[in-house]
């Protein structure tokens, strides 16, 4: 049944385990796009990063009048699922078949959905907390709050997505709490729930992603000031072609290593000397600066996130401003330290403007032969149902589609914690 309000089909009850699946979309922020708009621009569009402010001293700011640095990212829709299947007029005699199909496609279309999420939260996010033992409780979530707070990121609205095992284990460690007696310790022998902890709204996976053991050995990294692998931020980069201005992502970073053989994806690591500072006071955090490892370029080449930012050598007022790193110890090379010791389960969290997920839809015509019903959850993802009888052969073709895409926009408010990494 589709319920009909205001010229716009709205998901009725039979589509309610779509919205309720939703549960990761729920979990990141939104951003509408006018579809007319994104079709001219490629359905790409570009995303604006919060500004990092400086300050100064005293009452005279005549040298201080500096041109301030926007960062931006490009934000996709790219992501087209659909869920196609055909019912012969016999089948179609029993419409409680059409039902559970339809329900099992709202159900893969909902489940595609919270993986596109999982995935580009599991393998772009920057932050990592490495636990030596299994899921414990409040002190393993506690460290991910420590990374967060101690490099400035907002202390509201923070996710952590657990794989079941992890989850579970947390929620024993809740069970076994003599003083938490009561409700929270009840719920969590009976129905294993975890709910808030360490400042984090937790969620259960089904399915997690997972990381494998980091098989670089031992590297090294140039990390001398003034070195090839120092970061600039900039807006806008020139095309050395056709002298075109164009955005520029900043979220990655391309850097010579002494070796890449056995790298991957994925992978975590630390560079000695270099640690963290919190974005905004630029103070040391006093623990080494986390990274990722996007993609592997060459055999001494690879990307990875976030940049290495460490404003200490003439450094541009775009530096100063997205200062996320200091060099403690200026040396001509460094060592990588792997942080994914042994293959794990991947539990991203997050704040949720970190995320961000763009709903989009498809204009289907309703005039052109095809039966043709929308429905949009409350966050405004949207699926599209559309039907078409043959004649020819008496057999009716569906499908279930649904249009959208999901961007990082920044990867230093996002990490993943990692158990059993001995």
């Amino acid at each position: 049944m589709i319920l009909i309000k205001k010229s716009v089909l709205h998901l009725s009850r039979s589509s309610k385990g779509f919205e309720d699946a939703q549960v990761l979309s729920n979990a990141v922020s939104k951003y509408s796009t006018d579809q007319g708009e994104m079709a001219r621009a490629g359905d790409t569009i570009w995303r604006p990063q919060p500004y990092i402010m400086n300050s100064f001293d005293g009452m005279d700011q005549s040298t201080n009048f500096k041109d301030k640095t926007q960062l931006s990212v490009p934000a996709t829709i790219s992501k087209s699922k659909s869920v196609p299947w055909i019912m012969d007029a016999k089948e179609m005699r029993d419409a409680f078949q059409e039902k559970k199909l339809g329900d099992g496609a709202k159900q893969k279309l909902a489940s595609d959905i919270n993986v596109a999420i999982m995935d580009i939260a599991a393998n772009q996010s920057s932050l990592v907390v490495p636990v030596a033992t299994a899921a414990s409780g409040f002190s393993d979530v506690a460290d991910a709050d420590t990374i967060m707070n101690t490099q400035g990121v907002n202390m509201y609205d923070r996710y952590l997505a657990l794989s079941s095992g992890d989850y579970n284990a947390m929620a024993q460690d809740l069970a076994n709490r003599e003083f938490l007696a009561g409700k929270k310790s009840l719920t969590a022998y009976e129905k294993a729930y975890v709910g808030n902890i360490a400042g984090f709204t937790t969620l259960k996976l089904d399915y997690a992603n997972r990381i494998a053991a980091a098989g670089g050995g031992s590297r090294t990294i140039t990390t001398a000031n003034g070195s090839v692998n120092a970061f600039i931020p900039k807006a806008v980069t020139t095309s050395p072609t056709t002298g075109e201005r164009l955005n520029k992502d900043n979220r990655f970073q391309t850097v010579t290593v002494s070796a890449t053989t056995g790298v991957v994806a994925g992978d975590c690591f630390t560079i000695a000397n270099l640690y963290a500072v919190h974005h905004i006071t630029k103070q040391s955090t006093g623990a080494l600066k986390t990274f990722r490892v996007v993609s592997v370029a060459s055999g001494t080449t690879m990307v990875i996130t976030p940049p290495m930012i460490t404003a200490q050598v003439t450094p541009t007022e775009a530096e100063i401003q997205y200062q996320n790193c200091t060099l403690v110890t200026a040396s001509a090379i460094s060592a990588i330290v792997w942080l994914n010791i042994k293959a794990a389960a991947i539990n991203p969290f997050w704040q949720k403007e970190a995320l961000e997920i763009l709903p989009a839809r498809y204009a289907v015509p309703t005039d052109a032969g095809a039966s043709v019903l929308r429905g949009s959850t409350d966050n405004g993802i949207e699926i599209v149902w559309t039907k078409q009888y043959d004649i020819n052969t008496m057999k009716t073709k569906y499908r279930l589609d649904t249009l959208f895409g999901v961007v990082n926009k920044a990867p230093e408010m996002s990490g993943i914690l990692l158990f059993g990494q001995v």
